[in-house]
Formats: C-alpha cells, sequence, structure tokens
C-alpha cells in the first residue's frame, strides 16, 4: 500500500477538500438557519385547516413549504457533510444526530398537508387553478400527492407516522455508526510480509492487488470481524426490515416493495422483469468466471479473485492532475459547455479527494439546492479511481442541470434515473480510453475493465436486489431472519449467480453484513436499470445519432419534472420494456466474446 498511517483530517491540505463555507461561510450562518427553520416549523403549522380559504391561501402555503424544505436540505446537507469528513467527531456527530431530530419535526409539522389537499375536492383544485395563476407551478406536485390518494392518512394518523419516522431511521444509523466509525480491522500481510492496517477503503484495493497471499489475508480477515458480529448485524438488517414492512402496511401497500418503488412512480414488474432477465443470462455470468479463472491461471477459483484484474498490465497509478485530465478527454463528446463545468468543479473544490481517519468510506455526489453540488471521494490513484471521478462528476453534473433548469420542489431527481448519467460517464470515458491505446495488452485490460463493471452492476447489484426481495418477502410472512438465515440465503445466491467454477468461500456468506445500501430498502437494483439505460444512451450518442447531446442535456435538466420512466424516453429508451436489460446483456456477451477469442 502507498501508506501504512491514514492521516488525520487535521492533515488534509486545504486544497484537497471541498470548500463547504460555499454552503455555509460560517457554522454561524448555519445556526441562524437551523433557529430560522424552527420558527418557520412553527408557523407552517398554524395554517393547518386553511387550505379551504381559497387559491390565494394555498399558494402562500406551499411557498412557505418549498422555502422551509429548502432551507432544511441546505441544513442537513451541511450537518452531514460535515459529519461524513470524521464520523468519529463528537461535534459532527451531534450536529448530524440534531439535522435528523429537525427532519423529524419538519415532518410533523407538515404532516397535515396532503391529507388536507387530499380532502380538497378535485373541482375545488381545479377552480384554485384557473383563479390564482401562480398555483400553475405547483400543479405537478399536487398531482403528485393525489395521484397516491390511497396511501395517504388522515392528519392524526400522518402525524403519528411522522413522530415514528426517527425510530424507523434507527438502523440505518446504527449500522452506519458500527460501519464507519466503530469498526476495525486487524493488520494485513502480503507476500512481502510488511503488515499494515486494513481499512474499508483498502480492501478493494487489496482485492485488486496482484498479490494473492494480500487478497486472500484480506478476505479472510476482513469477514472474520464481521462475523464475530453477525448476530448484531442480523438484528439491524431485520430491525430494517421490519420497519419497512411496517411503513408499507400501514400505508396501504401490499409491501416494503411497492411502497419503495411507487415514490418514483415504477411498477414492480420492472423490478421483477430485471431479476428474471438476469437470471435468464447467468450462463454468461458463468462463462465470464470460467474466462477468469483461465486468464488468472487458476486451478480452483476463489471470491478473493473476483477483483484482480484478469488481464497484467503494470500498477500504474494516476495522480488526481492526471485522473482530472482523462476525465475531461474522455467526456468530450458531451460538448465543451460540459467540459467547462468539470472544470469549474475541479478548480473550485467541489471535491473531497483523500482518505482520512474516520472519513466516510466510498464516494458519492451530494449537495444542496443554491450552490454547486459536491463530491466525496478516497482516491487511492487507481484506474477504478479515475472512472470513479468520471462517475461521480456525472451525478454532480446532472444535479448542476437539474437545479439550474427547475425549481426547488422539481429540482431532486428520482433515483432510479440517478445512475444513468454516472454511468454514461463511464462508458463513454472507456470507449475513449480504447480508441486511443495503440497497445493490444492495454487494449485487452479495458475490456477486462468493461466486462467487470457489467459483471459488478448488472450481475452483482441485481443479486443483492434478489437478496433483498427475498429476505423482505420472508419479513412479510411472519418469518424471523437470523444470521444463520441470512448467510444461508445469501450463499445459495452467490454459488447460484457464480456458478460451478467459483468456489463460494464460507466468509463470503457474510457478505450481507456490511453492504450500507440495504438500509435504502429497494435501492440497489436501479444500479442495474440505470446501468442498461446508460449503456443505450452512451450507444446512441458514440454513434453520433442525430440530436441526442441535446436531448441527454433535456434529460439531465428535467429532475422530477417528469416520470422517470417519461424523463429517459426523451433519449428514446422505454425502461418498461426489457429492451434495455437485454440489450446491455448482449455487450456484455459482445465483450466477453472478444476476450475469449484472444485466447
Amino acid at each position: 500500500m502507498e501508506q501504512n498511517r491514514i492521516i488525520t483530517r487535521e492533515e488534509q491540505k486545504t486544497a484537497d477538500t471541498w470548500n463547504m463555507q460555499d454552503l455555509y461561510a460560517s457554522e454561524e450562518l448555519y445556526q441562524e438557519d437551523v433557529q430560522k427553520l424552527e420558527k418557520m416549523t412553527e408557523e407552517f403549522s398554524g395554517y393547518q385547516g386553511s387550505l379551504g380559504q381559497g387559491a390565494g391561501q394555498l399558494w402562500k402555503v406551499l411557498e412557505l413549504y418549498a422555502a422551509m424544505n429548502e432551507i432544511f436540505e441546505q441544513v442537513y446537507v451541511y450537518a452531514n457533510q460535515k459529519y461524513h469528513e470524521d464520523t468519529a467527531n463528537a461535534k459532527y456527530q451531534k450536529m448530524s444526530g440534531e439535522a435528523q431530530i429537525l427532519s423529524t419535526r419538519l415532518g410533523q409539522s407538515s404532516s397535515w398537508l396532503e391529507p388536507e389537499l387530499l380532502a380538497l375536492p378535485e373541482t375545488v383544485l381545479e377552480g384554485y387553478f384557473a383563479e390564482e395563476e401562480k398555483l400553475s407551478e405547483y400543479r405537478r406536485f399536487l398531482e403528485q400527492i393525489t395521484r397516491q390518494r390511497v396511501h395517504v392518512l388522515d392528519a392524526e394518523k400522518e402525524a403519528l407516522l411522522a413522530r415514528v419516522s426517527e425510530l424507523g431511521q434507527a438502523p440505518s444509523n446504527i449500522f452506519s455508526m458500527f460501519n464507519n466509525a466503530d469498526i476495525h480491522f486487524p493488520e494485513i500481510a502480503g507476500e512481502d510480509g510488511k503488515k499494515f492496517e486494513l481499512t474499508l477503503g483498502r480492501y478493494i484495493s487489496c482485492m485488486e492487488s496482484r498479490d494473492r497471499t494480500l487478497r486472500k489475508s484480506a478476505f479472510e480477515t476482513l469477514y472474520s470481524v464481521y462475523r464475530q458480529y453477525r448476530n448484531t448485524l442480523a438484528s439491524t438488517y431485520y430491525a430494517n426490515a421490519k420497519q419497512a414492512d411496517f411503513f408499507a402496511k400501514e400505508r396501504r401497500y401490499k409491501n416494503a416493495m411497492e411502497h419503495a418503488l411507487d415514490g418514483s412512480a415504477i411498477p414492480v414488474s420492472v423490478y421483477q422483469n430485471l431479476v428474471k432477465a438476469v437470471n435468464d443470462s447467468l450462463p454468461l455470468m458463468h462463462r465470464y468466471v470460467r474466462l477468469r479463472k483461465k486468464l488468472l491461471g487458476l486451478s480452483e477459483l476463489h471470491m478473493y479473485d473476483v477483483y484482480v484484474p484478469m488481464v497484467e498490465r503494470s500498477e500504474k497509478k494516476y495522480t488526481f492532475e492526471e485522473a482530472k485530465e482523462i476525465v475531461k478527454r474522455g467526456l468530450a463528446p458531451l460538448g465543451e459547455d460540459y467540459q467547462a463545468l468539470l472544470q469549474e468543479g475541479f478548480d473550485h473544490r467541489w471535491i473531497d479527494i483523500y482518505e482520512n481517519k474516520g472519513k466516510r468510506t466510498g464516494a458519492y455526489s451530494w449537495g444542496a439546492y443554491g450552490t454547486h453540488p459536491y463530491v466525496l471521494l478516497n482516491y487511492h490513484g487507481t484506474l477504478k479511481d479515475v472512472f470513479t471521478l468520471a462517475h461521480e462528476m456525472g451525478h454532480a453534473l446532472h444535479s448542476w442541470h437539474s437545479d439550474h433548469a427547475q425549481p426547488y420542489l422539481y429540482a431532486g431527481y428520482r433515483i432510479f434515473v440517478a445512475e444513468v448519467a454516472s454511468t454514461c460517464n463511464e462508458a463513454l470515458l472507456i470507449h475513449d480510453l480504447m480508441e486511443r491505446s495503440t497497445d493490444p495488452a492495454e487494449k485487452k485490460y479495458l475490456i477486462n475493465y468493461f466486462l467487470d463493471q457489467f459483471k459488478g452492476t448488472m450481475f452483482r447489484q441485481t443479486m443483492f436486489a434478489e437478496f433483498e426481495m427475498v429476505t423482505h418477502a420472508a419479513v412479510e410472512r411472519g418469518e424471523m431472519l437470523t444470521a444463520e438465515s441470512l448467510c444461508g440465503e445469501y450463499l445459495e445466491l452467490n454459488r447460484r449467480y457464480f456458478g460451478d467454477d467459483m468456489i463460494s468461500d464460507p466468509e463470503i456468506a457474510y457478505e450481507w453484513a456490511r453492504i450500507p445500501h440495504f438500509y435504502n430498502q429497494f435501492y440497489v437494483y436501479q444500479y442495474a436499470t440505470g446501468f442498461a439505460a446508460a449503456i443505450a444512451i452512451s450507444s446512441k450518442i458514440l454513434a453520433g445519432e442525430p440530436g441526442i447531446v441535446e436531448k441527454y442535456k433535456q434529460f439531465l435538466s428535467g429532475g422530477s419534472s417528469m416520470d422517470p420512466i417519461d424523463l429517459l424516453k426523451i433519449c428514446g429508451v422505454d425502461m418498461a420494456s426489457t429492451e434495455p436489460v437485454k440489450a446491455a446483456l448482449d455487450v456484455f456477451r459482445e465483450y466477453l466474446e472478444k476476450l475469449e477469442n484472444e485466447e
């Protein structure tokens, strides 16, 4: 590894950190907004029972609702991004917790709004639109509420659900604290015998190493720690599934999946079709596993051999400066205006670049309306880290386009389309790298990388999605989830997805215990559907389809002003059908054959 000691937050260079002062110039201004928000929530509660007073009153209430939520977003993002800088920092732990409490208060103060809106006859609402032109901005917002009329309860029950929502967040909060702040791993060593501390941030770098001794050590060490806490983590997972089931049933949904998907107007069949289509294509995954085993020259392929590149190449490291130039060049097909926005983000500290003690693991793009987006990385200089930069800047510029084109209430895009822009960036980048390469070995490596992206997204995320589907269904049937049942189900899925040429080591049975996205239930399937849509759009861009770049930017600017499936139709992609998933798997087959034929 490049260093034996992880630096503290205080040791980070300012230029390598995001500029949170762009959101709040000082913590005093943050506290002023917290106090302002407390007053606004109290004021908003006072409007309960007033919506029947006329169109002007409804407009006034909705204006306050939007303003209140916009300020809350700024407060919540600031508190949590500060917390993510160092999750062991008690000050920011408290700030994040207080923001969560404020979220509950906000929910309580506005819990009456939907029931009262639904109590207004549709003829009255239409009369309001005719009477007050300024209400037209809120038409879609109101239509989205009336669409879910059957799932909105009376004011008293809505207030109760708002109060218990904080309890519903408890499993996620407990897991986050455990996984980011409390869990620690022993030292590990590779073939050279040099020991260093294993962290979640370093784990994938270890798994990508050519040093098989290091991979095996990292794999067994990581899961030996999760195994120690298997019963606690199983209880946490079960509690999360129970709260999801509770809120779904209280809102008159058949199950938690239907509840989770309905917010974006996604039919349950889209989820089920994805799982079925990928299951039907598992022979392709098994072919990939056989090829991996052959190319690595192994008599036995283990789960710690899944991430190491199948094709040899130098362990080249990229400075962050180099990464920025590679990404910018690769995204040139999106136009000069897109490249200029990338450069603005690079130059003005939108990005928190390197790992430090206590920093949240992984990577994400976040931010608040009214300022630029932010990106959190844990950059180690690998090619994968370069692709992560392209991925997260895809999210960031999706947010930038939506924020600049839409009013606050419609600026946030749905999760279903959230992975499209990020994955489209990756597809464009890998195409550029392959086109520029004159080295057959390097091209081979890039094909390997693209296949691994498919494996990690179309197959792995669908396996996660199937695990969620099965475990939540067990809870709906009144069954208890235990460490034994969760490990058994996960190990069986792993064996089925990877096939007979993979040894599903017993340690992999504990992988479910470390996946943060399981605490945002029925989320991960959208990585696979988003990947399929992104492959379709990037293929159109690279083929030079007339007008596709403009249509794509229209999609990026859509926010939630349209349903996600309709937004993708702007680019000619229909996710209500199985075609994009099948087409993506056909691309996987093509690249698999290319690498097979090289042998």
